[in-house]
């Protein structure tokens, strides 16, 4: 930086000085074109000499012109993803992981809910697509027909996530929410217990509900137990409505032996109201969740739940979405295991 530079004013100097991309450069002893593949592709850049680039680029207060860059690179660097609620924790994880991968590549990312509606979900992809997103995480398959020409017609690559699609032409990377739900209606029913009750997300609109409803009835049924045997509530998700399911089905004529609820956040308002009223968990009535997070370890008891892979498809999703941004070929689809975490919340059905 010449002397001239440094009279105008620098950093520090109360100036209106504006680092440059050869400011940056002449502070970390690199080329201008070094500078610009740590800031575009890290990857590319040996972690010794983008530590030294980035120090500089804290140390001057460098702002990269994304309009400018985005003209010359016919690129936005800029990734979006649409989740169906913010209002608990069910995708945090997942999106943690997802940003974080995108981060080390240099890609920003817009966040948008749908609150569970099709509707709003299509009016949010055609809200990323006009800023410029380049490629979009979505949630299930549930979605309006013209979502998907959107995207098919704008070119905007896009990955599914936190369900299985084999075979359906769409890429995606998640777990088999069926089959994970019938694995543990299974362990359910090797206890002994008959009598079931499922607290469910409305299956509406929202595919991973329908599975896991689908699981259990799955499961009864090679049990030799009809799926009418089974009491659905079906409630948004949240701690409170979980309560309040749980108090309607123990204030029934027959109570349910083990309630299994569609996620932790149900499953831990149902805790709760069995607390409130007395109930003993598990002796007296088994809960059961879904998801695996944070929550289900801490409440009482400890809930046994179904581990879903958050950061894994978070992580997988991202790459594979800078893959297709980038005309690269990968797998159409990718399903990773989901496991069940025994806890205390469930036990043998109790005779009498």
């Amino acid at each position: 930086m010449s002397d001239e530079r440094q009279n105008l004013g620098g950093p520090g100097a109360g100036g209106d000085f504006s680092p440059t991309l050869e400011d940056v450069a002449a502070r970390a002893k690199v080329s201008t074109a070094t500078v610009s593949r740590c800031l575009n592709t890290p990857e590319r850049v040996s972690e010794a000499t983008r530590e030294r680039v980035m120090e500089a680029v804290r140390a001057l207060g460098y702002a990269p012109n994304f309009g400018a860059r985005a003209l010359a690179a016919n690129r936005t660097n800029t990734f979006g993803a649409i989740i169906p609620t913010m209002e608990n924790a069910i995708f945090a994880r997942g999106l943690q992981a997802f940003q974080e991968e995108l981060g080390r590549h240099g890609i920003t990312l817009l966040v948008a809910s749908s609150s569970y509606s099709p509707e709003l979900e299509e009016e949010q992809i055609r809200a990323l697509a006009a800023r410029g997103a380049e490629a979009i995480l979505l949630i299930g398959t549930d979605r309006t027909p013209e979502s998907y020409t959107l995207l098919q017609r704008r070119k905007i690559p896009h990955v599914i996530a936190w369900t299985s699609m084999r075979g359906e032409g769409q890429y995606s990377i998640g777990f088999d929410n069926r089959k994970a739900m019938e694995a543990l209606t299974a362990k359910v029913l090797e206890a002994g217990h008959r009598r079931l009750a499922l607290i469910s997300a409305p299956r509406a609109g929202n595919d991973r509900a329908r599975e896991r409803a689908e699981g259990v009835v799955q499961a009864m049924q090679a049990h030799g137990l009809p799926p009418k045997a089974l009491t659905l509530i079906e409630t948004p998700y949240s701690i409170s409505n979980g309560a309040e399911a749980f108090a309607g089905l123990m204030a029934g004529a027959t109570r349910p032996t083990a309630v299994m609820c569609g996620n932790d956040v149900l499953a831990a308002g149902a805790l709760r109201q069995a607390r409130s009223m007395g109930i003993s968990v598990p002796k007296d009535v088994s809960v059961t969740g879904f998801d695996d997070i944070e929550i289900a370890e801490i409440v009482s008891p400890a809930l046994t739940t179904v581990h879903v892979p958050h950061r894994a498809m978070g992580a997988g999703a991202a790459r594979k979405l800078m893959a297709l941004r980038n005309g690269e070929t990968v797998a159409e689809s990718e399903e990773l295991p989901a496991t069940i975490m025994w806890r205390d919340s469930l036990g043998p059905v109790r005779a009498g």
